[in-house]
């Protein structure tokens, strides 16, 4: 079951606290989400894909190719033919359908010509994964302060993340550039404890025109790019994962009305991405410094507060997003 493999290797995140500078200001507590899963599983990335193409493994141990280029993709009236080089050969798949989820920059939306608009935002972070030496044992913690937004949340095997707003973009990031931020504005010092991985990011919000053409769909940030301030960015590939199976098993059994149900899955799916934008601009803003003031601080404690808490819990979790199919 992937689910219990999901939930026996990740952790549950069951309360945020919210500090304004150092200053506990309130908690968001998840307990009270619709079940069954009331609390937000903190799960590195290359493990949920480990998971995930280990069950595609024991379902088709030939489905699964690793290290391969898709070079061209032709949509014929009842097919589509994908081309890609592996190994230095050329070889190709044809299908009644394609989803391409080859990310920001991949091949398959611009050879489908599908236009991708949005912006930068001026914002840039730096984040690294560290042993935890905090007292928050399994709760996230976000710090709205005057010098920028530092948040963290534990992960697995005792370790924690950090997230850190900088004024401009570190193009190569040390471990020292964070340990000093969270030095300075937290008065809290991870320079003893072990580091294991640091990046640092811009950010854009990016959508396509339309997640589909002929044949084709598009998913995961193919088709949006937002924030990941806020940690909605993969969850909403998923959404599109599993929007894109529905659609795809419906077209299979009803071919006549495919394009009826692409179309559905591209107003719906378009829906959701500029929605969970708009989230994700939410959590950016008010990590800024010019958010640092009085009202704004009023306006977070009024979110902390019943029953805007439990408003603001189901946003942070991506509740009320719809369920497909309608």
């Amino acid at each position: 079951n992937l689910t219990e493999k999901f939930l026996d290797e990740g952790l549950k995140i069951r309360t945020g606290i919210a500090f304004w500078n150092r200053n506990k200001i309130g908690t968001i507590s998840f307990n009270r989400l619709p079940g069954p899963h009331k609390y937000i599983l903190a799960i590195p990335q290359w493990r949920t894909e480990s998971i995930l193409s280990d069950k595609v493994r024991t379902l088709d141990p030939d489905s699964l190719i690793r290290g391969a280029e898709v070079k061209n993709i032709v949509q014929g009236r009842e097919n589509v033919e994908v081309s890609y080089q592996i190994n230095g050969e050329t070889r190709s798949v044809i299908s009644r359908f394609a989803v391409g989820c080859d990310g920001k920059s991949g091949f398959i939306r611009d050879a489908l010509e599908i236009p991708f608009r949005g912006k930068p935002y001026p914002d840039t972070y730096i984040m690294g994964d560290y042993t935890d030496n905090t007292s928050f044992g399994e709760d996230a913690a976000v710090f709205l302060h005057e010098e920028g937004l530092i948040e963290c949340f534990p992960l697995p095997d005792g370790r924690r993340r950090w997230v850190a707003k900088t004024d401009e973009y570190i193009r190569t990031p040390h471990r020292r550039d964070l340990d000093s931020l969270i030095e300075s504005r937290l008065n809290h010092s991870i320079q003893d404890c072990q580091n294991s991985m640091i990046s640092s990011f811009g950010v854009q919000h990016l959508l396509a025109d339309s997640f589909y053409t002929g044949r084709c769909l598009i998913a995961g940030d193919a088709a949006h790019v937002v924030s990941p301030i806020g940690g909605q960015g993969m969850n909403l590939g998923w959404l599109d994962a599993e929007a894109a199976f529905h659609t795809l098993r419906e077209s299979l059994n009803s071919e006549d009305h495919y394009q009826d149900l692409f179309k559905k899955y591209s107003e719906k799916q378009r829906k959701i991405a500029s929605h969970v934008a708009r989230r994700a601009e939410l959590n950016m803003h008010l990590g800024r410094k010019e958010t640092s003031g009085p009202l704004y601080k009023a306006m977070v404690k009024l979110m902390l507060r019943r029953p805007f808490s439990g408003i603001f819990a189901k946003m942070f979790t991506m509740q009320g997003l719809g369920k497909w199919p309608l």
